[in-house]
């Protein structure tokens, strides 16, 4: 009679790993799409649902290349096809397309601020400007990934809205609601959606250590809460050599989410 077989002990995730996972699931069921993440830990959390929960994912290397493969990041890979700039507008007006931006400032009606601080006529500090982040909100899925979760980024009003949350959208009309879709705000202490009253953030769940008292002490606006707030769930053992040995075997990813 043979031993049953039992499943490897995953070894402990740390906070970065959980936010890949994270992210992960955010594009987990999207299908065959464009991925566009900006950053560090969106570029490894999308990689990581590529090679694991959806594997039509399309990705690029972040400039003018579309990607065969799934490369570590910083690595390179089979080139597949060809995306310069111009063409990106294209996709963004036209295609399948799931963004994750980062924020500045993003307020409890899930508008970003990538632009300025301070007010639009005089700025106390001069950001990246809008760039991209209007047109991604009014035509494609957007995600924000926030790093270092504080009341200085979760503002009950961003100085300057770059990106268009859903209540704005819908003032605008349908021409700039029909496709607004803010999916996901992934932050170091957990994970948001615009499920509150009134199309407002609300938390999802909260990373394994941190407690919704710490949450809502962090955000500067009144967070909706549901009535159990789960804990984000921690990467699979199979995901976590995928990360440590595959897509950032550096540990690039504990430069935006140190590993305390």
């Amino acid at each position: 009679m043979s031993a049953p077989t039992t499943e490897p002990t995953a070894p402990q995730s740390t906070r970065a790993d959980v936010c890949a996972a994270a992210i992960a699931d955010a594009f987990s069921v999207d299908g065959e799409i464009f991925a566009s993440p900006m950053g560090l830990l969106p570029t490894l959390g999308v990689r990581l649902a590529r090679l694991t929960s959806n594997p039509d994912l399309v990705i690029s290397d972040g400039e003018s290349l579309f990607l065969g493969g799934t490369p570590p990041l910083g690595g390179k890979d089979v080139v597949e096809g060809w995306i310069p700039f111009r063409r990106v507008f294209d996709v963004v007006a036209y295609g399948k397309r799931h963004v994750m931006m980062g924020a500045t400032q993003v307020d409890r009606h899930g508008n970003q601020n990538i632009s300025a601080i301070g007010s639009f006529a005089q700025p106390k500090r001069q950001l990246l400007g809008s760039r991209g982040a209007p047109g991604n909100t009014v035509n494609n899925r957007t995600s924000y990934w926030v790093p270092k979760h504080s009341p200085r980024v979760f503002v009950e009003q961003v100085d300057i809205v770059s990106g268009v949350g859903p209540a704005r959208a819908k003032a605008a009309g349908p021409g700039a609601a029909r496709f607004n879709d803010i999916h996901r705000i992934v932050s170091n202490l957990g994970v948001f959606d615009l499920g509150g009253a009134g199309d407002t953030v609300r938390l999802v769940s909260v990373h394994p250590g941190v407690s919704v008292d710490e949450v809502v002490a962090a955000t500067g606006f009144t967070l909706e809460l549901p009535a159990e707030v789960p804990q984000t769930r921690e990467p699979s053992y199979e995901e976590l050599l995928i990360i440590r040995e595959m897509l950032d075997p550096k540990g690039l990813r504990f430069k935006e989410v140190p590993n305390d």
